[in-house]
């Protein structure tokens, strides 16, 4: 069967990957140097073969067109300077040395095919089946299976599809923007007001882990990092959110390491680090 016809993608990890890592919900933003830096430090030293972001790599994105817009002018602050073509120069550096991918989250879901080109990264579909150790894992944002937000889900259905991101886009970018900072606001109102973020439902995980023939979850969107048992050998593992001004600085990172014992079995271990 055609991959394209399945209910998800697939990448088949390379002979030589050892190491595998993934990040999400970073929310980068110009506000929030802290952050910014600490990730340009990871993707820089980080040793993996193939890093996986995972969604809302940034807190809000408008359409790729934002990395032509020209420069403030003052300029706000020298982090805010070409804010966009910083991550893009970030993310070309690291492309550059190992393979990164990037799956769309709810806050990034208009970056597109002009962006990864320009930053030599890799889209994927959400979800996806990464191949690796001979294991199958299961990679998501998560935030589709959120069922019991059902508000948020309604406006996903809404903004994903063609017609609403062709009539978004269309508009000038300056509006783009404004909408955009209103939006953040917005969140931020919820999250000083204590909002919390849905969780993935267990059944739908446990089907989609079936369907796609894998064993383990992992995904973001939740912001409550935990390793949860599904039963029936099955397993959802969840990526923290970074904030590196907060107290504790959150910065962490899933790696898979491929280990081979002396009898020629494969194993992955898999630990959750500090960036």
């Amino acid at each position: 069967m055609n991959p394209t016809t399945l209910p998800y993608g697939q990448v088949n990890a390379a002979a030589d990957w050892k190491v595998v890592e993934f990040i999400s919900d970073l929310h980068l933003q110009a506000q929030e140097p802290l952050t910014l830096q600490a990730w340009a430090r990871y993707l820089a030293n980080t040793q993996a073969d193939a890093v996986f972001i995972l969604g809302d790599l940034f807190e809000v994105w408008v359409g790729d067109d934002v990395l032509s817009r020209p420069p403030p002018s003052p300029p706000r602050s020298a982090n805010e300077d070409g804010f966009e073509d910083h991550c893009c120069r970030v993310l070309r550096a690291a492309a550059a040395q190992r393979n990164i991918f990037f799956m769309h989250g709810n806050r990034d879901f208009l970056l597109g095919e002009a962006f990864a080109l320009a930053c030599g990264i890799t889209l994927l579909a959400d979800p996806t089946v990464l191949v690796f150790g001979d294991q199958r894992w299961l990679l998501s944002h998560g935030d589709a299976w959120c069922l019991d937000d059902t508000e948020y889900l309604q406006f996903r259905a809404q903004v994903r599809t063609a017609s609403w991101q062709t009539d978004f886009l269309s508009k000038p970018l300056a509006e783009r923007l404004a909408i955009a900072q209103g939006m953040r606001l917005q969140s931020e109102v919820r999250k000083r007001g204590g909002t919390r973020y849905g969780d993935v439902d267990t059944d739908a995980a446990r089907h989609a882990l079936q369907t796609a023939g894998a064993r383990t979850l992992i995904h973001g969107h939740t912001h409550q990092p935990a390793d949860h048992d599904l039963g029936q050998g099955l397993r959802r593992l969840v990526l923290s959110d970074w904030d590196a001004a907060a107290t504790p600085a959150r910065s962490q990172v899933m790696r898979l390491s491929l280990l081979d014992d002396a009898t020629g079995n494969r194993g992955v271990q898999i630990q959750r680090l500090s960036a």
